[in-house]
């Protein structure tokens, strides 16, 4: 081992110890502590909008000279209406029920034994996430209000922005009962801390990527850590005959183009044919006038004269920009077949007003959410009434969709006795 990994294992390992000690001190705090140490950091960001736009500037001019994308730069933008919301958001969080102040269930067995299902942290997160630096204060305060510390690793695209957040949100915590280091961010990019990060199982407990599809295969086949899988969003919307086509045009542009860098953002747009001739350019007029480029198969092609041919990986790739796949399908069946091979699992939705196809959508789609009639772009936790999210989960076990409080935690058995032995 070189001197400069030994250097990067003792800096892992000092984290990892401070992290411990801090989960320890929050696993036994009240729900009133927690709140008071949110409300703190929400104060701390709004005392110094200035120094974490600074820092966040100078992230931005360095991705620009590096030649990172217009979507990657808008994903890594902060100003201060997101500064604000991201106030708002650990103020929210404050405000909601502590996951680890109640029971999922309480009986009693026929031996007289009382038996309680209770809530629990985690213990120690680790956060692995790409360029949005709105992720460090809203990941920071959700593990805190599970009774989590977490040890955050942002991409080096935002690294300014992330450290500016961190210590600003340390400084928060300085004034509280809530020990500092129960937010923690590694500074160094290097690939190889990255993959001692993933396979740190002595000082993690759990590891959540945020980010592309690179990013998150990664981290699934270097981790020894548990992994709860976030998902990329290769969303799909499916506009049935049946559909009211004014509010299919408003929802596509919507899902489209609210916010194009991020997962929830339509990606795949599918239409009936016997009703493509007719509404295709409506569509396509509405999606050009905002700016987004189609790209389509050849029946599209034939309908809209400014669609660009689209091949194999404008169906199976994350746009993240201004550009949407679009495909004429034969009806029902086919956008099934078709949602089934392509979907990541995220969130897929159907416009149509058939309430026998509406059902069978939502029975046939295994997506993580199912809309009907509105936008994909309400994939997220603190639409959900969660306050927040820690990501959105496309598998099955532990956790699945927008992961909120109750995400963060497991539970344990209290088993209460009077002397009962078993025979």
């Amino acid at each position: 081992m070189t001197e400069t990994m030994m250097a990067e294992q003792s800096i892992l390992q000092k984290m990892g110890q401070n992290a411990k000690n801090s989960a320890k001190v929050l696993r036994n705090l009240p729900a009133g502590d927690k709140n008071e140490a949110l409300y703190a950091m929400s104060a701390a960001i709004e005392d110094n909008h200035e120094k974490i736009l600074k820092a966040n500037a100078e992230d931005i001019k360095n991705g620009k000279e590096n030649g990172l994308s217009d979507a990657l730069i808008e994903r890594l933008t902060l100003n201060p209406d997101r500064l604000e919301g991201m106030q708002e958001g650990l103020k929210k969080m404050a405000g909601l029920e502590d996951p680890t102040s109640k029971s999922d269930g309480q009986w009693v067995n026929d031996v007289g034994l009382k038996i309680s299902k209770k809530r629990v942290p985690l213990g120690v997160i680790g956060i692995i996430y790409e360029s949005r630096p709105n992720v460090t204060a809203d990941a920071s305060g959700l593990c805190l209000k599970a009774g989590n510390a977490v040890i955050l690793r942002g991409g080096k695209e935002a690294l300014n922005s992330n450290a500016a957040i961190v210590e600003v949100l340390q400084a928060g915590l300085a004034e509280t009962n809530v020990p500092e280091e129960s937010i923690q961010l590694i500074t160094d990019p290097s690939r190889a801390l990255a993959t001692q990060f993933m396979q740190f199982n002595e000082g993690v407990d759990c590891l959540i990527p945020r980010g592309g599809a690179g990013l998150i295969q990664a981290v699934l086949k270097q981790a020894t850590v548990p992994v709860i899988e976030t998902g990329t969003g290769n969303c799909h919307m499916y506009v049935h005959e049946s559909a009211d086509m004014e509010m299919a045009a408003s929802l596509i542009v919507n899902a489209k183009t609210h916010r194009v860098s991020v997962c929830n953002a339509l990606e795949t747009l599918l239409v009936d044919e016997s009703v493509a001739e007719d509404v295709l350019p409506m569509f396509a007029a509405a999606l050009e006038e905002a700016g987004v480029t189609i790209h389509g198969d050849a029946r599209t092609c034939s309908l809209i004269g400014n669609a660009v041919a689209a091949g194999e990986s404008d169906y199976t790739d994350e746009y993240l920009g201004y550009d949407i796949a679009v495909k004429v399908v034969d009806g029902y069946e086919e956008a099934i077949v078709h949602i089934d091979k392509y979907s990541t699992g995220h969130s897929d939705a159907i416009i149509a007003t058939d309430y026998q196809v509406v059902q069978d959508f939502l029975n046939e789609v295994d997506s993580a959410a199912v809309y009907v009639n509105a936008s994909t772009r309400f994939s997220d936790g603190e639409m959900f009434g969660f306050g927040g999210e820690i990501g959105i989960s496309t598998q099955k076990l532990h956790a699945r969709g927008p992961m909120g409080l109750e995400a963060l935690t497991s539970y344990k058995y209290i088993v209460e006795g009077s002397g009962q032995i078993r025979e």
